[in-house]
């Protein structure tokens, strides 16, 4: 006879490493907040709450089983019969992983977790508790492509464009914990206790530069106007001059049944030909390299002008004759700006793309948020060069730059020649203590000379007053900019029974101490209603001006959603040490954005029943009384 001597430790070792793991807790991502404090972006813990129906002893569960079913039973209405003979069959089927509920909130959790049997913890009552979160955008649709949400490819390279993608890693993710677990068969884990081996750390949390007030302003008046030009889709950024802070960004596509959401993140992703809007470029470098002033005449002739064999027209019929150079950038002549281009550098093109590329138009800006378009300028030498290039070029057609871009370079008019790189974040913050903060970026300390921007500002001015965007002016608040129309997709054959058009107006106001400056483009608006920038796109404009103006004080940023008119983290500090210091009674929670209202409720035991998204503007509670335990509350926000 002979005998084996088996390796037990080994063994047992094997086996409890197959039967036994650790499982990754994911952390909460960190909250996405507006400029003034407004939640965008949120992690909810969700709760599955399951029972292991062989863990209490035989007494303990015949003595505690009813109570629990009596108590489901409450909770979601089922008889008490059912969850007795629900439980029984899974304590004689020997399920260790029995679900009770699904998908809760965290004051339904506490209540679950409460219950006879389940109260007794996971060693003698059987408790499971699973936690997932969930990212949620409080105030709705707001800037919602431009604050994103993070996604992974097989690779694990993140896909998704915005701000929660693009600083996801070195700041919303926190770090993940730990929780073992024990294989119960049939693929199932089951948590051996009711704790983390290591607790995930939550990540921190973002403040952008979004203001919700302007961000609504802008939303809403794009969406109006697509609708109304029945357009393919469009974007809106308004900009703060002095710091490159974006305020607001909006971009809205068309769906098959012709409603409007937030597709593509086009100002940043989108590169297209211009139009008109790069005529300030093209007139701008002739005046810096002192080719010409703005006295300069050109003449613009009956509207139509051959350049190396290709026609070129003016949108006014019998043209503009003979006009100075700042009334040709007023009235739009394509003729007029091409001229102007063409002698200047027909014999030393390069001075030209030179200059441009001294405003860096031919780099991207370098965003950290994922899918920035890249930009087009060609050169001599490049297939797409020809001597029709500059004449082209100089009215916005055979290079690409993105809307925001475009604006980055109005944007340095407005600041007196000084370009700052648009940013989308402001600080970052572990609770109140602040981590990071980001300060101005500047691309370019001067753009050019002091002289050259005063003339382009006079002239953006008086396009407004007296040129193509005169319908657009108004005495109570004044603007600068420029409007632009381009043909798109002129080469499909199609083009002369279907013409496209993008029409756009980019700018600045006040006119004089500019705040903001502002770029509104919109594709393909129906042709029978109109299609040039000073009817499509410029009203769009317009009425963010006029509503900062009017609804926000032009000194700083304030919101107007009803909201409490006091910073919202010392508001809702003085709502949560009232709610806590009187458990019983209801505060009032009107003005308070919907998510920061939800805490505050849930923690102070009431169900919360939610319509509508944004900052609550009415509750089924009155402030003052008195309430109980688990009473339903409705909180309707918009």
């Amino acid at each position: 006879m002979s005998i084996q001597f088996v390796q037990g430790d080994k063994y047992r070792s094997l086996a409890e490493e197959r039967t036994i793991k650790n499982v990754v807790i994911p952390a909460n991502r960190g909250n996405v907040y507006s400029v003034n404090g407004n939640l965008l972006a949120t992690s909810i813990p969700k709760y599955d709450i399951r029972i292991d129906a062989l863990t209490p002893s035989s007494a303990t569960f015949e003595k505690y089983l009813k109570p629990l079913s009596d108590s489901l039973s409450k909770y979601s209405g089922k008889p008490s019969s059912y969850y007795q003979k629900e439980i029984r069959k899974a304590r004689a089927n020997k399920n260790r992983y029995y679900l009770l509920a699904r998908d809760i909130g965290y004051s339904e959790y506490l209540r679950v977790r409460n219950f006879p049997l389940l109260s007794l913890g996971a060693y003698k009552g059987g408790l499971i508790v699973e936690q997932t979160t969930k990212r949620e955008h409080p105030m709705g649709g707001v800037a919602e492509r431009t604050i994103g949400y993070e996604r992974f490819d097989d690779k694990g390279n993140v896909t998704r464009p915005g701000i929660d993608g693009a600083y996801g890693i070195k700041y919303l993710r926190g770090t993940d914990g730990l929780r073992l677990k024990q294989k119960i068969g049939k693929g199932q884990w089951k948590p051996i206790a009711d704790y983390n081996q290591i607790e995930p750390k939550d990540g921190y949390d973002l403040y952008t530069t979004i203001s919700v007030n302007i961000q609504d302003i802008a939303h809403n008046a794009l969406l109006q106007q697509l609708e109304y030009y029945e357009a393919e889709h469009g974007c809106v950024v308004v900009m703060e001059v002095a710091t490159g802070e974006i305020r607001a960004i909006s971009n809205l596509g068309r769906t098959k049944t012709g409603s409007y959401y937030e597709k593509l993140n086009y100002a940043v992703g989108e590169a297209h030909e211009p139009g008109s809007t790069f005529k300030v470029m093209a007139l701008m470098a002739a005046l810096e390299d002192k080719l010409v002033d703005t006295s300069t005449v050109v003449d613009a002739m009956q509207g139509v002008k051959t350049f190396y064999g290709r026609r070129i027209k003016d949108s006014k019929h019998g043209g503009y004759g003979k006009i100075s150079a700042a009334r040709a950038l007023e009235v739009s002549s394509n003729i007029g700006i091409a001229t102007i281009i063409d002698e200047a550098y027909s014999k030393n093109p390069e001075k030209f793309i030179n200059r441009l590329k001294s405003w860096s138009l031919d780099t991207p800006i370098g965003l950290p948020i994922l899918g920035e378009g890249t930009p087009f300028i060609p050169e001599p030498g490049h297939a797409k060069w020809s001597k029709n290039a500059l004449p082209s070029m100089s009215y916005g057609y055979n290079l690409k730059l993105t809307p925001l871009q475009t604006l980055t370079f109005y944007n340095a008019i407005a600041n007196n020649g000084v370009m700052v790189k648009p940013t989308f974040i402001k600080e970052v913050r572990e609770l109140n203590k602040q981590i990071e903060t980001f300060k101005i970026t500047v691309i370019n300390n001067k753009i050019c000379s002091d002289k050259t921007i005063g003339e382009m500002q006079e002239m953006l001015k008086n396009v407004v007053v007296r040129g193509t965007g005169k319908s657009l002016y108004s005495p109570y608040f004044s603007m600068a900019g420029k409007t632009g129309t381009a043909q798109t997709e002129y080469w499909m054959e199609d083009w002369e029974e279907n013409p496209r058009y993008v029409s756009s107006f980019a700018g600045y106001f006040p006119a004089e101490n500019p705040k903001y400056s502002c770029i509104v483009i919109i594709h393909k608006p129906s042709i029978k209603k109109g299609y040039y920038g000073a009817d499509v796109s410029g009203p769009v404009f317009k009425r963010i001006a006029q509503k900062v103006f009017t609804d926000t004080p032009i000194i700083d940023v304030v919101e107007t959603l009803e909201v409490i008119d006091v910073p919202v983290e010392k508001e809702f500090d003085s709502y949560y040490k009232t709610a806590q210091t009187y458990l019983t009674i209801m505060p009032n929670v009107v003005g308070l954005p919907l998510m920061d209202a939800l805490a505050l409720l849930e923690n102070m035991g009431l169900d919360v029943k939610i319509e509508g998204v944004g900052v609550v503007k009415s509750q089924s509670l009155v402030q003052g009384i008195k309430i109980k335990k688990n009473q339903v509350i409705v909180i309707q926000a918009s």
